[in-house]
Formats: C-alpha cells, sequence, structure tokens
C-alpha cells in the first residue's frame, strides 16, 4: 500500500444510508431507566452480551479510525480522520446499526458529540461507551453523561497504564468513583494484564473491562527484558492475545477486546481477518466481546466483520 493516501480514490462507497430504528432512546443514563434493547424493525441482529441492565450486540463498532488513530503512519491517521467527516460518521453508524451492532464506542470530542446527536435525531437504539480520562483537556463524567446519555464511561487504557507505572493506580479507581457518580457505569481500560491482575485482587468497583490483546504500553526496557530488542513503535507481540485472553476468562466481569486484528496488522486477507474473529470469540467468555474499527473504503468491512461475529460468538453463546 502506498504510503501516499492523499491520493487514494476509493474503488467504491458502501456507505448508503439506511433507515432508522423505529423508537428513540433518550438520554437516559446506565443508572437510570434501561432502554428499550429490542432490535429495530428490518434491522438484522447479533449475538448478545449484559452490560448491567443493558443487553448490547458482542461486537461494538470502534472509535479509532472515526477520530483518525490508524495506529501505522501520519498519512493513513489523516486519511482516515478526514474521510469520516460527520456526515459519512453518521452514515456509517447507521449501516452498523442495520447489520445488527447495537454499541459504538467513541470519545468526548466535538466530532463524537455531534455524531451522537445526529444519530439521536434519526431515533437511534445504539448504546454508547464513552472511552476517557481526566486529563486537563477533559469534562468530567458527569458533563460526557449529559452531553451524550453514554450508558458508560471507560478509563483510557494508555492513561490508565501511565498512571499505573508512575505509581499513582489511586487516580484510576477515584475515576472510577466519580463516574458512578454521574449515573453511568464504569470502566477500566488496560493493554497490561499485571494492572488488570491488581484491579481484580483489589476488588475495584468498576463494572466492565476494556482489555487490548496487545500491551502497546510496553516500555523499551520490559520489550528488551523480555526479547532481547525494543521496537520503533508500538510492541505487537504474538503471544500477547493468549495471556489477555487467559485472564479475560478467570475475570467475572464483563470484558471487551479491542485490537483483535492488531491495528489492521492482520488484515491481509479476508482469511486472515476471519481467523482473527475466531480467536478472539473462542478464547473470550460468553459473555464478552470485542470492539472492532472498521474503515470501509474499498470493502463493505461492516458486512463482513458483524458475519464473523455471527458465524463464531454465536457458538459461545
Amino acid at each position: 500500500m502506498s504510503d501516499d493516501l492523499a491520493h487514494v480514490t476509493p474503488r467504491r462507497n458502501f456507505l448508503k444510508s439506511v433507515s432508522a430504528a423505529a423508537a428513540a432512546t433518550g438520554l437516559a443514563a446506565a443508572g437510570g431507566m434501561a432502554a428499550d434493547d429490542s432490535p429495530a424493525a428490518g434491522t438484522k441482529t447479533l449475538p448478545t452480551m449484559k452490560l448491567g441492565e443493558h443487553t448490547i450486540s458482542r461486537m461494538l463498532a470502534g472509535w479509532n479510525q472515526i477520530g483518525g488513530f490508524s495506529h501505522a503512519t501520519p498519512h493513513l491517521s489523516r486519511y482516515m480522520q478526514e474521510w469520516f467527516t460527520v456526515d459519512r460518521s453518521v452514515e456509517f453508524l447507521t449501516r452498523c446499526e442495520s447489520e445488527g451492532i447495537t454499541g459504538w464506542q467513541f470519545d468526548h470530542w466535538e466530532k463524537g458529540v455531534d455524531i451522537i446527536r445526529r444519530l439521536r435525531e434519526q431515533d437511534t437504539k445504539l448504546k454508547f461507551i464513552c472511552l476517557h480520562a481526566e486529563r486537563p483537556q477533559d469534562a468530567p463524567p458527569k458533563k460526557v453523561v449529559d452531553d451524550t446519555g453514554c450508558i458508560a464511561i471507560v478509563h483510557h487504557g494508555g492513561v490508565t497504564d501511565s498512571l499505573f507505572r508512575a505509581g499513582r493506580a489511586h487516580k484510576v479507581r477515584d475515576f472510577v468513583k466519580r463516574v458512578h457518580d454521574s449515573g453511568a457505569m464504569a470502566g477500566v481500560s488496560t493493554h497490561n494484564t499485571d494492572n488488570m491482575k491488581r484491579i481484580v485482587d483489589e476488588g475495584w468497583e468498576n463494572d466492565l473491562f476494556m482489555c487490548s490483546f496487545y500491551n502497546l504500553t510496553k516500555s523499551a526496557e520490559e520489550q528488551i527484558a523480555e526479547v532481547g530488542k525494543a521496537t520503533i513503535g508500538e510492541p505487537f507481540f504474538e503471544g500477547d492475545p493468549d495471556k489477555m485472553t487467559a485472564l479475560m476468562r478467570q475475570i467475572d466481569k464483563p470484558c471487551l477486546a479491542f485490537k483483535i486484528l492488531a491495528a489492521a496488522r492482520k488484515c491481509w486477507s479476508k482469511n486472515a481477518v476471519e481467523r482473527c474473529f475466531q480467536y478472539a470469540y473462542l478464547n473470550i467468555k460468553p459473555t464478552d466481546g470485542v470492539i472492532v474499527g472498521m474503515f470501509p473504503v474499498y470493502s463493505d468491512e461492516v458486512a463482513e466483520d458483524t458475519e464473523y461475529c455471527r458465524k463464531y460468538a454465536a457458538s459461545r453463546a
């Protein structure tokens, strides 16, 4: 693939508008009345899991492509961010909903809030999960809930791992408590199984986890100690998914796995993508799900990925 993505022209646009859901969900947060979880008329369905009072598909749409985070090159990140206008993002998520996806993990950016507002105007039935942290530029959890009606707010994995490394894990636990005060379910995202084990051992109050298949926050020193050298950029090591999924299976709380495709490093063929979905659903709990980012420029990734979910998640339902 050429690095000069500014000259790439999509071969086909698969994002045709799809009729919206039949009933509005409103802005009820998880602590309030649960919204109607029944699928809209005319939509397909996927295997489901429970998050608190909510039933949600075992595959959720992700944010990174919409936000412009390719985990690859600056050109690709810019192309993703510019391609995913608010209009295209709304069309994409409406398409996701028509294929049975009932959840979107987003970031509390102006773009994300605008997309959710537009989806609400279409009477979407999607449930929203915000990945967030209380950095200086971040809004408090209560404002996130007021702006979006999200059912859960999850502490950002990169920030989680940085705070644990700095001896400030209490900041993450305090965040969980403030999210509960806002009326939403609270989650913690991490790339590091040691951090996850500590949270479980200490009996934190979080309702769910987001779990990266790859420990991208592993320091150069840790990489050298493990394999004798350090990567240029983020480390994607083959054995990491086995380590994370083994831990996920031991934890009673629902987990949402992400980076199951290694940020497109395992997307060189449709067979390779399918094997990633098969591995994920066979190795996580039947009560867990996955978050998958999609960039449907060259193929109908929404239809392809949801079909893999139906095929493999249903076998573990």
